[in-house]
């Protein structure tokens, strides 16, 4: 547990546990330790440097050892990336010539030639008849050879590891951390809640636990242990049962329920009983999952419990033996007879819907637009912060799509370096959380993205909000959040931190270095911008293609880099890998000076085999360099941002490259799957989706930092110089910077969702 808990912590908070151990010389180890560190693009904080100094060498070496792996992994440096063109970047051929050498010296082997003949008497060219195609030619050493070492430049990455707490203590604010967490955590760090829970279910706990997937791992923890559930829905119950049955908690898959010994029975439909006894309207919830609860009645028995009758009618609901009429029912049943201010009025009984509601509402109630916001204000104070800033995030675009200005805009930011007046298309995220806020079935140019990334669009065709309306929720919300976020102080944040978007909906944001959440902006420093994939295929051989798709200022014009063209203006393929028993990797290198693109997006297809989730491991990621840098194709320390490749796509669209009108280039995040097919994936075939919905994301205005900081009061407010105040401060940043008071609060993107209020 200790060794797990401590990389744990590296991982997520980028500092390491104080060591404990005898006193002693390890001066010497520790200088070694950072060499090592520095290699992968890390480097040790001079607070760490001085307390292992004070220990013995051995317990330095104890703390290397279980820390270099975790930054390697951090980076993508713990795998060995070979390239099919042995030079790369160098010496990549024409691609035409490519294919004629390749059939020429297949036609040549007496062994592949018969099968290559075959082929292409059919007039199909399989290129897997082809010798040594898809499979590296030459081993890792060798291609080592063939490049020069790493010329360090002055833009190298350094991810500075700082001192922390004792082991416990930090893994006990680890633990608070993701319970408490605003945002649902993705399936790593929920199953590392679940392992924190049962190590510290018996000390303090967040005061709320907003996250309904979050409740469902700490109350099955708290289950085993004789603890009191922490329940106030019938779904909260439900999503323990699934838990308890090795399901999904989110409820998005359906879960195979196991059959319960007695005590667990008797804990569940006590909580049930106790839910509905408090609130029979509770009920009204069975509908939503009414198979699920069928299905886990035949396993709880409840007739057996005359004592918790209560418990019984959630299962007689859901069987349609008793009606229970839900919230969205009522509610559109006041809409269907035209009562809209009636409808708003139900919806208080579920603040959160109702302001998911509000667009709809006010769209449908030309003439109570004040009646419906009347209602609305009087139940904020019971609306999660997530939702309020969802809403207000939702108003930006909605008055931009009409070309209304609103006070809270911070339009100068590079965000909006590339957006158009009008006809801008709307992020939409279906999922039963803030990202589905004031939804509704209309149609000018709209992204739909579901809790697991994937996208789709559709023409957007609502009618404009009423700018009188707009304004009036908008002020609203801003003082409704603004009374919610603590006073900071001396509010310090980093410039480059000021595009980086709130984690309203990060579900779908994959683990990994330098990730920021969907709609996040950071300046692209460098001339040479590299992209890398990496897998490792499972059980059946598997073929990614990493691809790049580039276009003009209208998402047209499309030109690719790719297997099926190596080499084009400003870019080389590093070649095409179709088989990683052992692991693949494949390269896009990219002279920005040189592209006169306005996009470049990134995109991971998956030409046959295995999906993302099926994988044994795969990561996304780039790197930039200076012009003049040489070194391997792969570098850690010039590696900038390295993602996991997670989710039920077959192509992977992780983030954006733009070029604004000042020429500097910048990425935005995107994190976004595209179905796709099940095999034969490639960039030519989907570039018209993936136009559709890089405009979506590109032109969709996000609730960022700069935004929050205009809102947080603070006795002064600056930005990051490279000198650190003598006082505490709250600072909000990419990095914790060095030498900042220890009493200071550090808001990074490990814990950017904290800065969500309650």
């Amino acid at each position: 547990m200790n060794i797990w808990l401590a990389e744990l912590i590296v991982r997520h908070t980028h500092r390491i546990p104080a060591p404990e151990g005898p006193a002693g010389d390890g001066a010497t180890a520790a200088r070694r330790f950072d060499a090592a560190l520095m290699s992968a693009g890390f480097k040790l904080s001079r607070d760490v440097m001085e307390t292992l100094s004070g220990l013995s060498e051995e317990t330095v070496l104890k703390v290397a050892g279980r820390t270099l792996p975790v930054v390697r992994e951090m980076a993508g440096d713990h795998v060995r990336h070979n390239v099919y063109f042995r030079d790369f970047p160098r010496n990549v051929p024409d691609t035409m010539d490519f294919w004629v050498g390749l059939v020429r010296e297949t036609l040549l082997d007496s062994v592949a030639a018969p099968t290559a003949k075959a082929s292409l008497q059919g007039r199909v060219l399989n290129l897997l008849t082809l010798v040594a195609y898809g499979t590296y030619r030459h081993d890792y050493e060798e291609m080592l050879e063939a490049h020069d070492e790493l010329i360090a430049g002055a833009g190298d990455r350094v991810t500075v590891l700082h001192l922390g707490r004792g082991l416990s203590e930090e893994g006990e604010r680890l633990y608070l951390r993701l319970a408490g967490s605003v945002t649902p955590l993705d399936e790593d760090d929920l199953g590392a809640l679940g392992r924190l829970a049962e190590h510290y279910a018996d000390g303090p706990h967040p005061e709320r636990i907003p996250v309904r997937e979050n409740r469902a791992v700490i109350n099955e923890v708290r289950l085993t242990i004789g603890a009191d559930l922490l329940v106030d829905t019938i779904t909260d119950v439900l999503r323990l049962a699934c838990a308890l049955s090795d399901g999904d908690v989110t409820l998005q898959e359906p879960t195979r329920f196991v059959s319960m010994p007695r005590p667990m029975r008797r804990s569940l439909l006590a909580a049930l009983d106790g839910v509905v006894s408090a609130d029979p309207g509770k009920l009204g919830d069975v509908a939503a999952w009414r198979e699920p609860w069928k299905r886990l009645g035949e396993r709880l028995h409840p007739h057996e419990y005359a004592r918790w009758a209560r418990a019984a009618d959630v299962f007689a609901v859901a069987r349609g033996e008793k009606n229970a009429p839900s919230f969205a029912s009522r509610i559109e049943a006041r809409l269907a007879s035209g009562d809209v201010v009636g409808a708003a009025h139900v919806a208080k009984g579920a603040p959160g819907m109702l302001f998911r509601s509000l667009d709809r509402l006010l769209r449908m109630a030309p003439d109570a637009q004040d009646a419906v916001l009347d209602v609305a204000e009087s139940v904020a104070g019971r609306v999660s912060g997530r939702v309020l800033m969802s809403v207000r995030e939702h108003l930006l675009n909605r008055a931009a799509a009409t070309g209304q200005t609103l006070p809270f805009t911070s339009e100068s930011g590079p965000e909006n370096a590339l957006s158009t007046a009008t006809g801008r298309p709307r992020l939409f995220t279906s999922e039963s959380g803030p990202g589905n806020a004031l939804s509704a079935a209309t149609g000018r140019p709209r992204l739909f993205t579901n809790r697991l990334g994937r996208g789709a669009t559709a023409p957007d065709t609502r009618p404009p909000l009423a700018p009188e309306a707009v304004a009036r929720l908008s002020a609203f919300l801003d003082e409704e959040i603004r009374g919610r976020l603590p006073s900071a102080g001396h509010l310090v944040v980093d410039p480059d931190a000021l595009d980086v978007a709130l984690p309203l909906s990060g579900k779908s944001t994959g683990n990994g270095l330098g990730v920021l959440p969907r709609g996040s902006v950071s300046p692209v420093n460098g001339e040479l911008l590299r992209f890398f994939v990496y897998w490792r295929q499972r059980e059946r051989r598997t073929d990614f293609d990493l691809s790049a798709l580039m276009l003009d200022e209208n998402y047209r014009d499309p030109e690719w880099l790719a297997f099926t063209n190596l080499s084009t203006a400003g870019g080389e393929h590093s070649g095409d890998i179709t088989d990683a028993p052992d692991g693949g990797s494949e390269f896009i290198n990219l002279s920005l000076r040189r592209i006169t693109s306005r996009f470049v997006i990134p995109q991971v297809n998956i030409y046959s085999g295995e999906g993302f989730e099926e994988v044994e491991e795969s990561f996304f990621g780039f790197m930039l360099r200076d012009g003049e840098q040489k070194g391997r194709p792969f570098e850690a320390r010039t590696v900038r941002m390295k993602s996991e490749l997670r989710g039920p796509g077959r192509v992977a669209l992780p983030m954006v490259f733009m070029r604004g009108d000042d020429g500097r280039w910048r990425a935005k995040w995107l994190h976004l799957h595209l179905k796709g097919g099940l095999e034969f994936n490639q960039v030519e075939g989907n570039r018209v989706t993936t136009s559709n919905l890089v405009r979506g994301i590109v032109e969709r205005r996000f609730f960022t930092v700069g935004h929050l900081k205009d809102l947080i009061d603070a006795e002064r407010k600056s930005l990051w110089d490279g000198k650190a105040p003598d006082g505490p401060v709250t600072y909000i940043g990419l990095e914790r910077p060095e030498g900042l008071h220890e009493d200071s609060r550090v808001f990074t993107p490990e814990n950017l969702g904290d800065l969500i209020p309650a």
